[in-house]
C-alpha cells in the first residue's frame, strides 16, 4: 500500500466521522503533539543541567566515585 492510499484512506475515515468523534480524535492528536513538545523540553533541560553539573565537577578537586 502507497503513502498516497494511506492518506486518502485516513482522509475518508475522518469524513465519515460525526462532530463528537471528529473532536475527540483532534484532542487526541493535540494532547499527542504537547506530550512530545513537553517531553523534548525535559530531555533538553536536563541534558543541560548534567552538562552544568560536569563542568562544575571538573573544576573543582576531583572526586572519587564511591563505590
Amino acid at each position: 500500500m502507497t503513502t498516497t492510499n494511506q492518506k486518502n484512506q485516513i482522509l475518508e475515515s475522518l469524513n465519515s466521522l460525526d462532530q463528537v468523534q471528529t473532536e475527540k480524535v483532534l484532542e487526541y492528536i493535540q494532547g499527542l503533539r504537547y506530550t512530545s513538545l513537553d517531553e523534548a523540553s525535559y530531555q533538553k533541560f536536563k541534558r543541560e543541567a548534567l552538562k552544568e553539573i560536569r563542568q562544575a565537577l571538573g573544576k573543582g578537586r576531583k572526586l572519587r566515585p564511591s563505590f
